[in-house]
């Protein structure tokens, strides 16, 4: 398969420039109507089970999807960083929305980085047309995470194949048009079958009951002999074969989800403190916001978002320089480049983690027990954050970055780094 690069976002001269520029300008107006009333609908849905159709067709009809795209395929052809601002500003607006979005950003990164050109030609132009990619790779029923035993059959009759198996974690799968389906073949080679949501003997399952990230359709995918066509499997390459920048890329997508919820917990700390928080009686002051211990929480938790956002850009960066050196069909000399970039990855977990979950513990001491009632949801912010940071345990971010300083070893090509 060819392996092209992926250069940074279009430069001023470039055609594609303008239609960059106009699509994040439709960014603030987006995020602000998500934004709108969040935690009291995000409440309401979480006891309802309602999932955000409406908000995922927003984003379906904003063009986003297609932000990376690149020029030659009718896309902005915009670089990792700028795609990672307009993430934290969705998850800053809606964290379960922003992650269930995740599979159809890592699918696109995968055109990108390991599909053929033909697979470029058809896919992309379904990205530019509005379409979403969501995901059913997950197993529960395995020893380890990551270990697959949904088969991929051929058919009795030899016309195609047939699927079978049970996934969870199928994040956004409900809100998208194709699934992104990890399987094994007879002789037990990894394979990927992407086929239309509402493909006979598929079933998707809102089943997901997880404390935090309740509304991500992160259910139960059933798959009872699946008719399958053959151009609808690629085999997938190996963890031997070559290191990409897949597995950085979504774990940076958590880190991008947790900088969000901090924001929003600051959005949240600043209107309570305004509007809503009185002042303790023995602070010595009239209000709240003039209360020095409030100025203090609000201001740690304006420090704490400003800093995971920096660090997530800045990894982002790492990546960005890491892919752009790549020619086509040029392996060789990458590996310590996309390495390094997997690291700066994982040190912006630990950080972006840290932040958003201390972030949603001091939120309470704006505004006393009162900031506790259910109908504020603040601990939406807590629960949603706790939830992503334990996807791929964050010490284990921590203690590859430290064998890495103290062995130089490499981090792990496991696709969790």
């Amino acid at each position: 398969m060819a392996h092209t690069a992926q250069r940074t976002a279009a430069g001023s001269g470039s055609p594609a420039a303008p239609a960059l520029d106009r699509l994040l300008g439709t960014v603030p107006a987006l995020t602000e109507r998500l934004a709108a009333g969040a935690a009291a609908r995000e409440a309401e849905r979480e006891a309802e089970r309602e999932l955000p159709y409406a908000r995922a067709q927003s984003v379906r009809e904003s063009g986003l999807g297609a932000l990376r795209v690149p020029p030659g395929h009718g896309g902005p052809g915009s670089d990792l960083r700028t795609l990672f601002r307009v993430l934290i500003d969705i998850a800053a607006a809606d964290s379960n929305l922003a992650q269930a979005l995740r599979p159809h950003f890592g699918y696109v990164e995968r055109l990108i980085s390991r599909a053929s050109e033909e697979e470029r030609r058809r896919w992309f132009a379904e990205v530019v047309s509005g379409a979403l990619f969501g995901n059913a790779t997950g197993e529960t029923d395995t020893k380890h995470p990551g270990e697959i035993r949904t088969l991929l059959s051929r058919s009795a009759d030899g016309g195609g194949y047939r699927l079978n198996g049970t996934k969870f974690y199928s994040t956004g799968s409900l809100f998208a048009d194709y699934v992104v389906v990890a399987a094994v073949d007879e002789q037990e080679r990894r394979v990927r079958v992407l086929l239309p949501r509402g493909r006979e003997g598929m079933r998707l399952l809102d089943d997901w009951d997880g404390m935090g990230q309740r509304t991500t359709a992160s259910g139960t995918t059933l798959l009872d002999d699946v008719p399958v066509r053959a151009d609808e499997v690629t085999r997938e390459p190996t963890q031997q074969e070559r290191r990409t920048h897949i597995g950085a890329f979504h774990q940076l997508y958590l880190a991008a989800v947790q900088v969000g919820i901090a924001r929003d917990a600051l959005r949240d700390a600043v209107a309570y403190a305004r509007h809503t928080a009185r002042a303790v009686r023995h602070s010595g002051v009239g209000h709240a916001v003039d209360d020095p211990l409030v100025q203090h929480a609000v201001g740690e938790i304006s420090a704490l978002a400003f800093g995971a956002e920096a660090t997530v850009l800045r990894a982002a960066e790492s990546i960005d320089q890491a892919i752009a050196t790549v020619a086509e069909d040029e392996v060789a000399g990458t590996e310590e480049q996309l390495g390094s970039a997997s690291i700066d990855v994982a040190r912006a977990q630990v950080i972006a983690s840290q932040a958003a979950l201390r972030a949603a513990e001091r939120l309470y001491d704006v505004g006393g027990a009162s900031a506790t009632r259910r109908r504020h949801n603040f601990d939406r912010h807590w629960r949603n954050a706790r939830t992503l940071a334990s996807h791929n345990p964050v010490p284990h971010k921590a203690r590859v970055v430290g064998d890495h300083l103290l062995n130089g070893a490499g981090p792990p090509s496991t696709g969790f780094f």
